[in-house]
Protein backbone atom coordinates (compact mmCIF):
# COMPACT_ATOMS: atom_id res chain seq x y z
CA UNK A 1 0.00 0.00 0.00
CA UNK A 2 2.57 2.30 1.20
CA UNK A 3 4.64 1.60 -2.34
CA UNK A 4 1.77 2.38 -4.23
CA UNK A 5 1.14 5.66 -2.41
CA UNK A 6 4.59 6.40 -3.17
CA UNK A 7 4.67 5.30 -6.87
CA UNK A 8 1.53 7.36 -7.44
CA UNK A 9 3.45 10.14 -6.04
CA UNK A 10 6.70 10.08 -8.14
CA UNK A 11 4.16 9.22 -11.10
CA UNK A 12 2.20 12.97 -10.64
CA UNK A 13 5.34 14.93 -9.74
CA UNK A 14 7.22 13.63 -12.58
CA UNK A 15 4.67 14.02 -15.29
CA UNK A 16 4.70 17.77 -16.23
CA UNK A 17 8.88 17.74 -16.18
CA UNK A 18 8.13 14.45 -18.65
CA UNK A 19 5.13 16.45 -20.70
CA UNK A 20 7.65 19.15 -21.02
CA UNK A 21 10.82 16.83 -22.46
CA UNK A 22 8.62 15.84 -24.53
CA UNK A 23 7.20 18.75 -26.42
CA UNK A 24 11.27 20.46 -26.24
CA UNK A 25 11.50 17.22 -28.72
CA UNK A 26 8.10 17.66 -30.55
CA UNK A 27 8.37 21.34 -30.98
CA UNK A 28 12.34 21.84 -31.10
CA UNK A 29 12.48 24.72 -28.51
CA UNK A 30 13.47 25.26 -25.11
CA UNK A 31 11.50 28.25 -24.83
CA UNK A 32 7.34 28.36 -25.00
CA UNK A 33 6.41 31.91 -24.66
CA UNK A 34 5.22 32.31 -27.91
CA UNK A 35 1.64 31.53 -28.14
CA UNK A 36 -1.22 33.31 -25.37
CA UNK A 37 -1.66 32.36 -22.30
CA UNK A 38 -5.01 30.17 -22.21
CA UNK A 39 -7.54 28.82 -19.60
CA UNK A 40 -10.56 26.69 -19.89
CA UNK A 41 -12.91 26.98 -17.25
CA UNK A 42 -16.09 25.20 -17.02
CA UNK A 43 -19.85 25.12 -14.80
CA UNK A 44 -19.21 21.55 -13.14
CA UNK A 45 -21.21 18.60 -14.93
CA UNK A 46 -20.90 20.56 -18.16
CA UNK A 47 -18.53 19.17 -20.51
CA UNK A 48 -14.93 20.12 -18.36
CA UNK A 49 -13.29 16.87 -19.46
CA UNK A 50 -14.51 17.23 -23.45
CA UNK A 51 -13.02 20.42 -23.50
CA UNK A 52 -9.81 19.54 -21.58
CA UNK A 53 -9.34 16.99 -24.41
CA UNK A 54 -9.70 19.48 -27.04
CA UNK A 55 -7.60 21.75 -24.65
CA UNK A 56 -4.80 18.34 -24.95
CA UNK A 57 -5.04 18.63 -28.45
CA UNK A 58 -3.66 22.20 -28.21
CA UNK A 59 -0.78 21.32 -27.59
CA UNK A 60 -0.57 19.73 -30.80
CA UNK A 61 -1.02 22.33 -33.14
CA UNK A 62 0.55 25.38 -30.97
CA UNK A 63 3.71 25.42 -29.05
CA UNK A 64 2.26 24.54 -25.37
CA UNK A 65 4.03 22.51 -23.37
CA UNK A 66 1.25 20.44 -21.45
CA UNK A 67 -1.87 20.99 -20.09
CA UNK A 68 -1.88 21.11 -15.75
CA UNK A 69 -3.03 17.85 -14.64
CA UNK A 70 -4.66 19.62 -11.49
CA UNK A 71 -7.82 22.59 -12.28
CA UNK A 72 -8.00 25.19 -10.34
CA UNK A 73 -11.19 25.16 -7.97
CA UNK A 74 -13.26 27.35 -6.46
CA UNK A 75 -14.67 24.76 -3.78
CA UNK A 76 -12.32 22.04 -3.04
CA UNK A 77 -13.32 18.48 -3.28
CA UNK A 78 -13.80 17.82 0.86
CA UNK A 79 -16.75 20.91 -0.09
CA UNK A 80 -14.30 24.00 1.62
CA UNK A 81 -15.00 27.32 -0.29
CA UNK A 82 -11.86 28.59 -0.84
CA UNK A 83 -10.86 32.62 -0.73
CA UNK A 84 -11.40 34.42 -3.82
CA UNK A 85 -7.46 35.32 -3.15
CA UNK A 86 -6.37 31.85 -3.17
CA UNK A 87 -7.81 31.04 -6.48
CA UNK A 88 -6.71 34.45 -8.08
CA UNK A 89 -3.17 33.12 -6.81
CA UNK A 90 -3.27 29.95 -8.40
CA UNK A 91 -4.38 31.34 -11.60
CA UNK A 92 -1.07 33.45 -11.71
CA UNK A 93 0.65 30.55 -10.78
CA UNK A 94 -0.04 29.01 -13.74
CA UNK A 95 3.23 28.02 -16.06
CA UNK A 96 3.08 30.39 -18.63
CA UNK A 97 3.95 27.45 -21.38
CA UNK A 98 1.38 25.57 -19.99
CA UNK A 99 -2.56 25.40 -20.45
CA UNK A 100 -4.98 25.60 -17.54
CA UNK A 101 -8.06 24.91 -16.51
CA UNK A 102 -10.41 24.92 -13.92
CA UNK A 103 -14.00 25.53 -12.48
CA UNK A 104 -13.95 29.33 -11.32
CA UNK A 105 -16.26 32.01 -10.77
CA UNK A 106 -16.12 35.07 -12.64
CA UNK A 107 -14.81 37.14 -9.39
CA UNK A 108 -13.60 40.55 -9.54
CA UNK A 109 -9.64 38.76 -8.47
CA UNK A 110 -10.15 36.13 -11.24
CA UNK A 111 -10.72 38.69 -13.47
CA UNK A 112 -8.01 41.17 -12.65
CA UNK A 113 -6.03 37.91 -13.68
CA UNK A 114 -7.60 36.44 -17.07
CA UNK A 115 -9.44 38.77 -18.58
CA UNK A 116 -7.11 40.29 -20.74
CA UNK A 117 -7.23 41.26 -24.50
CA UNK A 118 -3.98 39.18 -25.04
CA UNK A 119 -5.26 36.14 -22.87
CA UNK A 120 -7.42 33.05 -24.31
CA UNK A 121 -10.50 32.28 -22.29
CA UNK A 122 -13.26 29.84 -22.49
CA UNK A 123 -16.06 28.71 -20.38
CA UNK A 124 -17.85 26.24 -21.55
CA UNK A 125 -22.02 25.22 -19.89
CA UNK A 126 -24.84 23.21 -20.80
CA UNK A 127 -28.48 22.96 -20.63
CA UNK A 128 -29.29 23.22 -17.30
CA UNK A 129 -31.71 20.15 -17.03
CA UNK A 130 -29.14 17.89 -18.25
CA UNK A 131 -26.27 19.15 -15.76
CA UNK A 132 -28.92 17.98 -13.53
CA UNK A 133 -29.07 14.57 -14.54
CA UNK A 134 -25.69 14.76 -14.82
CA UNK A 135 -24.76 15.47 -11.81
CA UNK A 136 -27.43 13.39 -9.62
CA UNK A 137 -25.59 10.58 -11.37
CA UNK A 138 -22.45 11.55 -10.99
CA UNK A 139 -23.05 12.30 -6.89
CA UNK A 140 -24.82 9.10 -6.28
CA UNK A 141 -22.75 6.55 -8.03
CA UNK A 142 -19.54 7.77 -9.43
CA UNK A 143 -18.13 9.92 -6.77
CA UNK A 144 -18.53 8.63 -3.13
CA UNK A 145 -16.55 11.41 -1.78
CA UNK A 146 -19.31 13.88 -3.12
CA UNK A 147 -20.73 16.03 -0.41
CA UNK A 148 -24.20 15.14 -1.61
CA UNK A 149 -23.53 10.88 -1.94
CA UNK A 150 -25.10 10.17 1.31
CA UNK A 151 -27.75 12.20 1.15
CA UNK A 152 -28.86 11.22 -2.39
CA UNK A 153 -28.31 7.55 -2.03
CA UNK A 154 -30.94 7.83 1.48
CA UNK A 155 -33.70 9.20 -1.05
CA UNK A 156 -36.13 6.37 -2.21
CA UNK A 157 -35.24 6.86 -5.93
CA UNK A 158 -33.69 8.98 -9.03
CA UNK A 159 -37.03 11.00 -8.96
CA UNK A 160 -36.59 12.16 -5.00
CA UNK A 161 -32.82 12.73 -6.03
CA UNK A 162 -33.76 15.05 -9.02
CA UNK A 163 -36.38 17.16 -7.45
CA UNK A 164 -33.72 17.99 -4.36
CA UNK A 165 -31.50 19.19 -7.38
CA UNK A 166 -34.24 21.36 -8.99
CA UNK A 167 -34.46 23.05 -5.53
CA UNK A 168 -31.66 22.81 -3.67
CA UNK A 169 -31.06 21.58 -0.04
CA UNK A 170 -31.29 24.11 2.78
CA UNK A 171 -30.11 21.71 5.52
CA UNK A 172 -27.95 23.30 8.01
CA UNK A 173 -25.24 20.78 7.52
CA UNK A 174 -25.47 19.71 3.68
CA UNK A 175 -27.01 23.22 2.06
CA UNK A 176 -27.52 23.30 -2.01
CA UNK A 177 -28.59 26.28 -4.14
CA UNK A 178 -31.32 25.27 -6.63
CA UNK A 179 -31.46 25.34 -10.49
CA UNK A 180 -32.26 28.88 -10.90
CA UNK A 181 -29.26 30.08 -8.39
CA UNK A 182 -26.37 27.78 -10.02
CA UNK A 183 -26.35 29.51 -13.54
CA UNK A 184 -26.16 33.36 -11.62
CA UNK A 185 -22.68 32.89 -12.53
CA UNK A 186 -23.13 31.26 -15.94
CA UNK A 187 -24.94 35.09 -16.76
CA UNK A 188 -21.86 36.53 -15.30
CA UNK A 189 -19.23 34.92 -17.86
CA UNK A 190 -21.79 35.54 -20.22
CA UNK A 191 -21.13 39.36 -20.01
CA UNK A 192 -17.34 39.03 -20.08
CA UNK A 193 -15.66 40.37 -23.22
CA UNK A 194 -12.21 38.17 -23.34
CA UNK A 195 -14.30 35.17 -22.49
CA UNK A 196 -15.07 32.97 -25.31
CA UNK A 197 -18.55 31.38 -23.92
CA UNK A 198 -19.06 27.68 -25.13
CA UNK A 199 -21.97 25.35 -24.58
CA UNK A 200 -21.26 21.79 -24.83
CA UNK A 201 -24.13 21.37 -26.99
CA UNK A 202 -22.34 23.43 -30.20
CA UNK A 203 -19.66 21.20 -29.07
CA UNK A 204 -21.20 17.97 -29.79
CA UNK A 205 -23.55 19.19 -31.98
CA UNK A 206 -21.94 21.82 -34.54
CA UNK A 207 -18.43 20.13 -33.45
CA UNK A 208 -16.22 21.50 -36.07
CA UNK A 209 -17.88 25.10 -36.72
CA UNK A 210 -17.33 25.64 -32.67
CA UNK A 211 -13.87 24.28 -32.97
CA UNK A 212 -12.65 26.66 -35.27
CA UNK A 213 -14.16 29.61 -33.55
CA UNK A 214 -11.89 28.44 -30.34
CA UNK A 215 -8.86 28.89 -32.71
CA UNK A 216 -9.91 32.12 -33.79
CA UNK A 217 -10.27 33.51 -30.33
CA UNK A 218 -6.53 32.52 -29.92
CA UNK A 219 -5.76 34.79 -32.98
CA UNK A 220 -7.54 37.23 -31.95
CA UNK A 221 -5.03 38.19 -29.67
CA UNK A 222 -2.68 38.64 -32.58
CA UNK A 223 -1.22 35.43 -32.39
CA UNK A 224 -1.13 32.81 -35.88
CA UNK A 225 -1.51 28.90 -35.47
CA UNK A 226 1.44 27.59 -37.18
CA UNK A 227 -0.55 24.31 -38.27
CA UNK A 228 -2.69 24.40 -41.29
CA UNK A 229 -5.97 24.72 -40.73
CA UNK A 230 -6.73 21.51 -42.49
CA UNK A 231 -4.52 19.57 -39.98
CA UNK A 232 -5.48 21.75 -36.71
CA UNK A 233 -9.31 20.14 -37.36
CA UNK A 234 -7.98 16.14 -38.23
CA UNK A 235 -5.97 16.38 -34.70
CA UNK A 236 -8.39 18.32 -32.99
CA UNK A 237 -11.35 15.66 -33.50
CA UNK A 238 -8.88 12.90 -32.87
CA UNK A 239 -8.15 14.45 -29.28
CA UNK A 240 -12.22 14.09 -28.60
CA UNK A 241 -13.15 10.85 -26.88
CA UNK A 242 -15.57 11.83 -24.32
CA UNK A 243 -15.17 7.86 -23.00
CA UNK A 244 -11.86 8.47 -21.78
CA UNK A 245 -13.45 10.79 -19.02
CA UNK A 246 -12.90 8.74 -15.91
CA UNK A 247 -16.54 10.89 -15.40
CA UNK A 248 -18.07 9.46 -18.17
CA UNK A 249 -22.00 8.12 -18.59
CA UNK A 250 -23.44 9.25 -21.64
CA UNK A 251 -21.99 12.27 -23.37
CA UNK A 252 -25.32 13.09 -25.23
CA UNK A 253 -27.12 16.14 -25.38
CA UNK A 254 -30.92 15.95 -24.61
CA UNK A 255 -31.06 13.16 -22.02
CA UNK A 256 -32.41 14.69 -19.72
CA UNK A 257 -36.01 13.62 -21.62
CA UNK A 258 -35.38 10.51 -20.02
CA UNK A 259 -35.03 11.23 -17.13
CA UNK A 260 -37.70 13.98 -16.49
CA UNK A 261 -41.16 13.06 -15.06
CA UNK A 262 -44.19 15.74 -16.22
CA UNK A 263 -43.79 16.13 -12.20
CA UNK A 264 -40.04 17.01 -12.49
CA UNK A 265 -40.88 19.43 -15.60
CA UNK A 266 -43.42 21.49 -13.55
CA UNK A 267 -41.10 21.72 -10.64
CA UNK A 268 -38.06 22.96 -12.91
CA UNK A 269 -40.49 25.64 -14.71
CA UNK A 270 -41.42 26.76 -10.99
CA UNK A 271 -38.28 26.85 -9.66
CA UNK A 272 -36.42 28.27 -12.65
CA UNK A 273 -38.58 30.90 -14.03
CA UNK A 274 -36.81 31.97 -17.39
CA UNK A 275 -33.83 30.01 -17.01
CA UNK A 276 -34.00 28.19 -20.22
CA UNK A 277 -34.97 31.26 -22.04
CA UNK A 278 -32.73 33.42 -20.96
CA UNK A 279 -30.08 30.95 -21.95
CA UNK A 280 -31.68 30.22 -24.97
CA UNK A 281 -32.38 26.65 -24.63
CA UNK A 282 -36.31 26.95 -25.05
CA UNK A 283 -37.90 30.20 -26.63
CA UNK A 284 -40.86 29.86 -23.99
CA UNK A 285 -41.64 27.83 -21.27
CA UNK A 286 -44.24 25.33 -22.96
CA UNK A 287 -41.90 22.60 -23.57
Amino acid sequence: MIFMEIKDTLRQKLREPGKYAQAVLRWRRLSFNDAPPIFGNSKPKSGSHLLLQILNGFTQIMPYAYTVADPVRTIEKNGRRRKPSEVADDLRAQPRHAIGWGYIESSPENLAVIAKPERVNYFIYRDPRDMLVSQVFFATDMHKGHGMHAYYNSLPDFDARLKVAITGNQQDDLYMVSVRDRYTGVFKWLTQEHVMCIRFEDLRNNRDETLLAMLDQVEKTGYKIPTPREKVLEILIEAINPKKSHTFRSGKTGGWVDHFSEENKALFKEVSGDLLERLGYEENNDW
